[in-house]
């Protein structure tokens, strides 16, 4: 039965970009990049093995003026043997060139330069020593990446930095044969070890490990510790809580924001004219307050007759009124 996959939405962020691409890694790849730009030193971008994009969007931001931006993979091509083939299709099925420059153009307005096709393709389409940062994530198979470490060497400026994925995964040990053995005998120089990645120069690593561990050493959220191995000091590395380092957000994540502060507010409630209607308990009535008559004053004859009468006439004359009512 075939399964019909929705559309992602467009990344927002760098995270919703598929993809691995630990923050440690984040971490060194900025501090790598950054230390050579301040150092002046110009040379070319390549990434071998690109996924959806993330890391490759990542290394992009560190494109100089005059630098040359290039990236390599099969996306959905023709692998060239059986081995390749079949890993394409075990891991990489929904990989598409399309997925991958929609997602690099979500962050970035110009595409690097793609080549589509086996990584030997590098060696023929860069120039010799024209690249001062190499990132090789592409097969695990020990031929493919025995090659690729040797395209990276002809590429690379004098102390240029490559970056080899997967190094020690358990399900790559052609990584791993490929990796030491460049480093036992093929003249590459360990700089330090991440969770995943190897990196190295064939240039004189001293200088470069020592401001890395200057740099580390500051930092509360890296474990690091030194070791020698057949004569190579290697610096290991791991994250503690470690945060990524500051990256844009994308344009549609910008274009959203846009979008959110044009919107209408929305309309108040009415305002209502009526009297308002109470719902407390009516205040009782006032008690009827009973007016009585104001006593009627008697005459200035009558009120003279009472005060020269003698009391026994007066009472006399009272109650006969009284009667009368």
């Amino acid at each position: 039965m075939t399964t019909i996959q929705e559309p992602m939405r467009p990344p927002h962020r760098l995270d919703d970009v598929p993809g691995w691409f630990p923050v440690l890694d984040q971490v060194l790849f900025d501090w790598f990049l950054e230390r050579q730009e301040t150092a002046g030193v110009h040379g070319d971008l390549l990434e071998v093995g690109v996924y959806m994009g993330k890391s490759a969007i990542f290394i992009g931001r560190h494109q100089q003026p005059g630098e040359r931006y290039t990236v390599c993979d099969l996306f959905e091509g023709d692998a060239p043997d059986d081995a390749n083939r079949a890993e394409s299709a075990k891991s990489y099925s929904a990989l598409t060139r399309r997925a991958f420059e929609e997602n690099y153009r979500s962050f970035h307005d110009e595409l690097p330069r793609v080549l589509q096709g086996p990584s030997s393709l590098v060696r023929r389409e860069l120039e010799a020593r024209s690249c001062r940062f190499v990132h090789i994530d592409a097969s695990h198979l020990y031929k493919h990446v025995h090659g690729d470490i040797g395209a990276a060497h002809d590429l690379l400026l004098p102390d240029g930095i490559v970056v080899l994925d997967d190094f020690r995964s358990e399900h790559t040990p052609g990584v791993s044969v490929a990796a030491w053995e460049a480093v036992l005998n093929r003249g590459l120089h360990p700089v330090c070890l991440s969770t995943q990645k190897l990196y190295g120069t064939w240039g004189d690593p001293e200088p470069v490990q020592q401001e890395l561990l200057a740099m580390v050493q500051e930092r509360s959220d890296c474990h690091v510790s030194v070791q020698e191995a057949a004569g190579h000091r290697i610096i290991r590395l791991k994250s503690k809580g470690m945060p990524a380092p500051t990256f844009p957000q994308s344009r549609h994540a910008r274009q959203a924001a846009r979008a959110a502060s044009l919107a209408p507010e929305p309309a108040s409630a009415p305002v209502s004219t009526s009297a308002p209607v109470s719902t407390s308990t009516p205040a009782p009535a006032p008690a009827p307050v009973t007016v009585r008559p104001a006593p009627r004053r008697g005459s200035p004859i009558r009120r003279l007759a009472v005060d020269l009468l003698p009391p026994v006439v007066t009472r006399a004359i009272r109650n006969a009124r009284a009667t009368r009512s």
